[in-house]
This record gives structure tokens, sequence and C-alpha cells, in this order.
């Protein structure tokens, strides 16, 4: 069953590491700029982005090892929920109602999938039943313990 938990953690950060890590180093300045449509200072630009790319990189391996696995759950979910806020404002071009095939619907759905990932990103954390909430709050570094087994 391991490989199993391994492979679905996979699937859950795939989009971070490798593709968005990989993308903002091998397109850094492309990355630079998209920031700038929000963060106008260039230097404020690189380091979000640098921000980003740490957040994705660290966060993706805590869920990935089940070292830490809670708070980098969080810290993905809280960073899914600002770059919808910031990056994909799809009430901005002001075409959400008046065009299906326009630049407000397809940011609309890119917003959605950012807050879903985000809820299963929670999920991960807290648990189905939110039990673990507690304990990410006393044990802020607890682990799932993904990779250990519960049978004897």
């Amino acid at each position: 069953m391991t490989v199993g938990v391994l492979a679905l953690r996979l699937m859950t950060v795939a989009l971070f590491l490798p593709f968005s890590a990989l993308d903002k180093l091998l397109n850094f300045r492309g990355a630079v700029g998209q920031c700038r449509s929000v963060f106008k200072p260039k230097p404020l630009a690189v380091l979000v982005i640098l921000g980003g790319l740490s957040i994705e990189v660290f966060a993706s391996l805590a869920i990935l090892t089940g070292i830490a696995d809670r708070l980098g759950a969080v810290v993905l979910a809280v960073y899914c929920a600002i770059t919808a806020v910031l990056f994909k404002q799809f009430w901005r071009p002001g075409d959400f109602w008046s065009d299906a095939d326009g630049q407000g619907r397809t940011l609309f759905w890119d917003f959605l999938k950012n807050f879903a990932l985000g809820g299963a990103l929670l999920l991960l954390a807290v648990g189905p039943d939110g039990s673990h909430g507690r304990d990410l709050l006393s044990d802020p570094l607890s682990s799932t313990l993904p990779y250990q087994s519960t049978t004897q």
C-alpha cells in the first residue's frame, strides 16, 4: 500500500512539483513578467516568484516524504487560494456573462481548480472528519505517518 500512498501524494502535488516549479526555473523571465501584472516593481516580482518556487518545492516535498506533511498541505492550500485571488481574477475581463469562450470563463475555471485543490490539501492536513485539525494546531510539524503500516 505504501506505493499506492506515494502515488496518490505525487498526483496531489504534481502540479507544483515538478511542473510549476520547473516552469518557473526554465521560464523565470516569463514568470516574473506574469507576476508583474500584479506586483509592478521587478524586484518585488522576482521575490514573489522565488517565494512561490520555494513553497512549491518544500511543501510538496513535505507531503511526499510525510515529514511535516500536514503543515506542507496547509501551506500549499493557502498558496492555492492566494494565487487564485491574485492571478485568476475572472471578474476583471468583464466578459464572464457575455462571452462563453471569453477570458473571464477561462479564468473562472482556473480559479475554481485552485480552490478545489486547496480543499483537497486541507483534507490531507486535517483528515476526512477534521479530527486531526487539533494535531496540526498543537504540533504543526507533526506527520500523518503516511508510510507507516497499520498492520502488525
